[in-house]
């Protein structure tokens, strides 16, 4: 089946990857030869001996996606002794757990039980509806309690709310003000970032939940905004607390070894074998962390990533969005460590750095397992770390740009909350922050609310329009002109014919002057005659 992810009626089609522990016991299981062994006068059918399992497993997982060819024996045999501490494998007198694996004749065999781990399948990604909603305005008061939670108000306005918001439609706009939304405090602004970072990662993987790769509680908004404004020109993370960040003399020995030959600032003598000691005292360092640079409770969000490999945008964009929520002073490390890597790989001029093992390979044994690790010894660490730190050391220049969908998505998220609001004077209602809860309702409810939230004070409106009789006729037509053409249907209404309108609206009969009404009105009316005289 392809490695691809397939989107297919709506549904998003997963690649199948197994887990890699059960996938490396049922392979190794099922091609490893068994065969007839003598030992101690006695023979022993169905089993093999040590240095056959390690040069079997070791040819197999070095053409397994999953690890790759920087496997090395070493690697093998000290997952061999998993599998025997896990009861994968046996001796041939039933002996595990407490016995060494060798890589020599000594004999084992497989158990009867099986050895396999139990996951729970994971269901179909159904498209974004899925996904966690986004933070609205009226989250934030208190993020984590909920009895703080503001009560549901009604989404029907009052008349004279309405006649205030609707005196735009009138050319009434004297009793208004421009006003903003309450200002957003820095833990408002990480919590968002947070919620949606995490939303993203979700939709990147393809899983429906991330329960059980993740814990999100242990999940700090504050580190992801840092990750994605305190930084430098290059990208690299900038501590706020120089006391988080590495010893000088470690950046002294990384610089060093990634500029060489022109990176010894220090002056320090330069011996045969000296860029080999640059490298150890950097191990060292890396070594004695206390934990995995990618921490341990991020082990099975790197884990999942390594099913995106394949696909390489993918798999950059999913450990671009993980990055982000490392510790400042993890990321920084790891960034360092990366580019150390990347530069020395790629410098012809640099000694071999071991006699036997190529620089590339060197490098990734020696730093693989402070990159990724997990707390439980019984996972595939080194393997998978191998097959992790070799794509990120590829990919170095990428994995650590800030996500571009990601950021435009908070950037727009948090412009609709600065957005500017009306108010309107005397209203007995605060629109300028959202209602804190939106439900959904029957379509019967909503057209009975539309009826009673938007007629109602329109016809009062209306009414108040005419009723009023300070204002003078000319004013009260214009207006009413401007109301019928904004709401036809209620002028309508209330006017349906032409005589119910002349009833209540004056005409426009204009009214005559008074030194022209000074003549007797119970006279008939004659026009003025002027006689005219010509002569011949």
């Amino acid at each position: 089946m392809s490695n691809q992810i397939v989107k297919m009626h709506g549904f998003f089609l997963l690649p199948y990857r197994p887990c890699p522990w059960n996938e490396t016991i049922k392979l190794f299981r099922g091609g490893m030869s068994l065969r007839r062994h003598w030992a101690h006068f006695r023979y022993y059918d169905n089993s093999f001996t040590g240095s056959e399992a390690v040069d079997y497993l070791h040819d197999l997982l070095r053409g397994n996606y999953n690890f790759g060819p920087e496997v090395t024996r070493y690697q093998t045999l000290q997952l061999l002794r998993k599998f025997l501490k896990a009861h994968v494998i046996e001796d041939i007198k039933g002996r595990h757990g407490t016995e060494d694996f060798e890589d020599n004749s000594h004999l084992y065999r497989f158990p009867t039980l099986s050895p396999l781990k139990s996951f729970p399948t994971r269901p179909l990604l159904r498209d974004s509806s899925d996904l966690p909603r986004l933070i609205r305005w009226d989250d934030y008061e208190e993020l984590d309690q909920q009895e703080n939670t503001a009560p549901l108000r009604s989404a029907v306005m009052t008349s004279d709310l309405w006649n205030k918001r609707h005196s735009v439609a009138i050319g009434d706009l004297h009793e208004c003000k421009l006003i903003r939304r309450k200002e957003i405090t820095p833990k408002q602004v990480d919590h968002i970032w947070k919620s949606m970072t995490v939303a993203h990662l979700q939709r990147v993987l393809g899983l429906k939940s991330l329960d059980g790769v993740l814990n999100t509680t242990l999940v700090n908004g504050t580190h992801i905004v840092h990750n994605v404004f305190s930084v430098n020109k290059t990208g690299i993370v900038i501590l706020e607390n120089k006391a988080e960040d590495m010893p000088y003399w470690v950046v002294s020995a990384m610089k060093c070894l990634a500029n060489w030959p022109n990176g010894n600032g220090t002056k320090q003598p330069v011996y045969p074998g000296f860029e080999r000691d640059v490298l150890r005292t950097i191990a060292d360092y890396f070594q004695r962390l206390r934990e995995p640079l990618l921490t341990f409770h991020l082990y099975e969000v790197f884990v999942n990533i390594l099913s995106l490999l394949q696909e390489q945008e993918a798999a950059t964009e999913a450990l671009q969005v993980s990055c982000l929520l490392l510790p400042p002073p993890n990321r920084r490390r790891l960034q360092l460590l990366l580019r150390l890597i990347a530069r020395v790989c790629q410098n012809p001029h640099l000694p071999p750095l071991n006699d036997t093992i190529a620089t590339r390979t060197l490098m990734v044994q020696t730093f693989s397992h402070c990159v990724l690790g997990s707390a439980d010894d019984m996972d595939l660490d080194e393997l998978l770390s191998t097959k992790l730190v070799t794509f990120m050391i590829e990919h170095y220049n990428t994995i650590f740009q800030m996500p571009s969908k990601l950021h435009r998505q908070v950037e727009e998220h948090l412009s609709h909350l600065k957005r500017v609001q009306i108010k309107y004077a005397g209203s007995d209602t605060d629109f300028s922050a959202s209602p804190a809860f939106c439900k959904q309702i029957s379509r019967v409810v909503s057209e009975e609310q539309k009826v009673i939230g938007t007629q109602t004070p329109l016809q009062e409106l209306l009414e108040g329009l005419i009723a009023d009789r300070e204002l003078p006729a000319k004013d009260k037509r214009k207006r009413l002109k401007q109301f019928q053409k904004s709401y036809p249907d209620v002028y309508h209404n209330r006017f349906p014919t032409e005589e119910s309108k002349s009833a209540v609206i004056p005409d426009k009969t204009p009214r005559l002057k008074p030194h022209l009404m000074s003549f007797n009105l119970k006279k008939p009316f004659q026009p003025f005659q002027r006689s005219w005289s010509f002569r011949a």
